[in-house]
């Protein structure tokens, strides 16, 4: 599915983007899970990043569609053959996490 330039987005397909927060736990660093969700990311076409905690999760925050973003999840339950995820969990992402996104999805650095 294509998303729309978002600057050239009516009312109702700006309303229609959603952007979330999740924290994933478990055997999730050192095992592609990053550099994996940023490419399932851009094929969803959802814009955010992605950073390792220093606690040994995985942050991300995304914003696209509701359906894309779902999508993304879905993915990050199994993450990528290596990972063993054990917990996701979500919530709406604030306005700072939202000022780190730029477009595309891309990795920050370890928090």
């Amino acid at each position: 599915m294509l998303r729309a330039d978002p600057k050239r987005m009516t009312g109702t397909e700006a309303m229609a983007q959603q952007t979330i927060h999740f924290r994933i736990e478990g055997v999730v660093q050192g095992v592609g899970f990053r550099d994996s969700l940023c490419d399932v990311a851009r094929r969803f076409r959802v814009d955010g990043w992605v950073r390792n905690c220093s606690d040994g999760s995985i942050e991300a925050v995304a914003r696209g569609t509701p359906a894309a973003c779902e999508s993304l999840l879905a993915w990050a339950r199994r993450g990528p053959p290596a990972a063993r995820v054990a917990r996701i969990d979500t919530r709406p992402a604030t306005h700072e996490e939202e000022a780190l996104i730029g477009a595309g999805f891309r990795r920050l650095p370890t928090l």
